[in-house]
């Protein structure tokens, strides 16, 4: 293709009402794009999406989430008529429900996972139909680009209707399938598999989850492309150029530990209470503080009352602060009122856009030796790695940043000037777009 701007259609997965990472990387390329020229439409899917940014995605819902569970459940809703459909995806709607739902669980969605990769074959046949129809009827994309691998059953019936490429996101589906039981887990692998061959492009953000994705599809390496993620500098300290002032270390005689993640077990706000009480046992001449900040949902508030009260039996009830589910600015007040950002992940992360955001505002970041941190540390050398899961190591990594604030900040302009450089949205887009033309070129219509 020539470089005219591209028509994009870039169907996002909805996350209920929470912060989503992936959800909150669709929507800095999509505004990314926009600033570059091209035509994005981005619709959500399931539920209204929520981003931290400017939102720009279709009022409308498709595939909305109450009818896509009634249609599951009730062979009577499979069949319903279309104005019944639209009364029950009005988002208003949708986003009440959301706030009393339990967060999405694997392990009670086996069956309609399986069924939404079937596509047409699906119990959610209607609800593809009606999407084909949707993007049947307006004018024609380049290119269309699902945020996440369990969006894969739509790809071939959208390049059959369409006769345009699509484009799937791997932004960390592995955890989420892994824990489907039985049978649901093998059927979703076949199913996966199926509709690897109906998907012209894969891109991840990093190295380490092109190779975990291409091993769990027992697909080739090679069309998997490595697109970083890329922050908005507008707000963060890594706007203003070198040899501005950054954003004073917030500590005098004390020094803040901050996490940023969500309030759940998989996160480890847990260890890094652990680790944290074993730091101040050892600092008792030095105030250190903790503060956290994430979105908690109704189900996980237990599990944070259990750590409120160990931090308050171990006599730290005074050092730590729970500062809520922050916006765009309040979190990057955040982010510059701590001295160092621990995010010790239980399970490996596939994409790490919290350490981004802490380099973003010269922040060192604590983080455990799995998933894309240590790729993601070699590469900026802004932050230090621990053995994972293990509470005494990451209080020997904290120990070590409070001991030497000059060293700690020096690894957060490390990290400062690797987001300014190679991990900002302006790069992404370029390119992302340069990865939809390759496509589009190569692309031969819908496949015979």
């Amino acid at each position: 293709m020539s470089d005219s701007p591209l028509k994009i259609v870039h169907l996002v997965s909805g996350a209920g009402g929470m912060y989503c990472g992936s959800c909150m990387h669709a929507g800095t390329l999509a505004a990314a794009l926009v600033r570059a020229g091209h035509d994005v439409t981005l619709l959500p899917l399931y539920t209204p999406l929520r981003t931290d940014e400017e939102d720009l995605s279709e009022h409308r819902l498709s595939y909305g989430g109450l009818n896509v569970y009634l249609q599951q459940r009730f062979a009577l809703f499979r069949s319903s008529p279309r104005l019944l459909d639209r009364l029950l995806d009005r988002p208003g709607l949708v986003r009440w429900l959301s706030r009393w739902a339990g967060r999405t669980d694997a392990r009670q969605l086996g069956e309609l996972t399986v069924s939404m990769l079937r596509g047409q074959s699906g119990r959610q046949a209607k609800e593809l139909a009606k999407l084909l129809d949707r993007l049947s009827g307006e004018s024609r994309p380049d290119i269309v680009h699902l945020s996440n691998l369990l969006l894969a059953g739509l790809a071939g019936p959208i390049r059959s209707r369409l006769g345009v490429p699509v484009v799937v996101s791997l932004t960390g589906e592995d955890v989420f399938l892994e824990k489907l039981p039985e049978p649901h887990g093998s059927a979703a692998r076949r199913q996966l598999r199926l509709c690897v061959g109906q998907i012209d492009a894969f891109v991840a953000l990093n190295e380490y989850f092109a190779k975990r994705m291409a091993a769990y599809l027992a697909a080739d390496r090679a069309p998997i492309e490595v697109i970083p993620a890329g922050l908005k500098l507008a707000g963060h300290a890594a706007e203003f150029g070198p040899g501005q002032p950054l954003p004073p270390q917030a500590g005098r005689s004390d020094f803040c530990i901050g996490y940023f993640s969500r309030i759940c077990p998989e996160k480890g706000l847990h260890l890094l209470a652990d680790a944290f009480e074993q730091v101040v046992r050892g600092h008792s001449d030095r105030r250190l503080r903790l503060d956290a900040a994430g979105y908690l949902a109704a189900e996980d508030r237990p599990y944070f009352k259990r750590i409120e009260r160990r931090l308050s039996t171990a006599g730290l009830a005074g050092r730590f602060r729970y500062l809520g589910s922050p916006d765009r600015k309040e979190k990057i007040a955040f982010l510059q009122s701590v001295d160092a950002v621990s995010l010790p992940a239980v399970f490996p992360e596939s994409k790490g856009l919290a350490c981004l955001e802490a380099w973003a505002n010269a922040r060192p970041v604590a983080v455990p030796r799995h998933g894309v941190f240590p790729e993601l540390v070699e590469d900026t050398g802004g932050g230090v790695l621990y053995d994972p899961g293990n509470p005494t190591a990451l209080a020997d990594a904290i120990r070590g940043l409070a001991a030497d604030r000059d060293r700690a900040a020096a690894i957060g302009r490390r990290g400062l000037e690797a987001v300014r450089n190679r991990y900002h949205d302006g790069l992404m887009a370029e390119r992302m777009a340069r990865l939809y033309r390759r496509t589009v070129d190569r692309a031969t219509g819908p496949p015979g």
